[in-house]
């Protein structure tokens, strides 16, 4: 069973850092054509894709994180993470670690997908 686990999030002071990272379980990313990414949910709000990342390590970003957000993977591929920098008050939500699995295109909406695993999430609270 495919199953990913966030961790990292906790509360910053605006301007500062913090770096996500989810662990997935139950298959080999270098096994599938994939699509992973972060997604944030702030309450009110509706869902946001923040980075995706594919299996040949093409990236995007949301144009609200660009510049601040980086996505990236270990190199065992069992690990993906998202180092925030220059954290914002508008930053606040709840982070999701997003997997689709078999896909040869990749962008948020992928992420997004009701077909694709998620975690449990992690808060992050930017605060002045």
């Amino acid at each position: 069973q495919v199953q990913l686990v966030e961790s990292g999030g906790g509360s910053v002071l605006v301007g500062g850092s913090l770096r996500l990272s989810c662990v997935a379980s139950g298959f080999t990313w270098r096994n599938y054509k994939y699509c992973a990414g972060w997604f944030r949910q702030a309450p009110g709000k509706e869902r946001e894709a923040v980075a995706t990342l594919n299996e040949d390590g093409e990236k995007t970003y949301a144009d609200s994180v660009k510049g601040r957000f980086t996505i990236s993977q270990d190199n065992a591929d069992s690990t993906v993470f998202l180092q925030m920098n220059s954290l914002k008050s508008e930053d606040t939500a709840m982070y999701y670690c997003a997997a689709y699995i078999g896909t040869r295109q990749c962008s948020g909406g992928y992420i997004l997908s009701p077909l694709a695993y998620r975690g449990q999430g992690t808060q992050v609270t930017v605060s002045s």
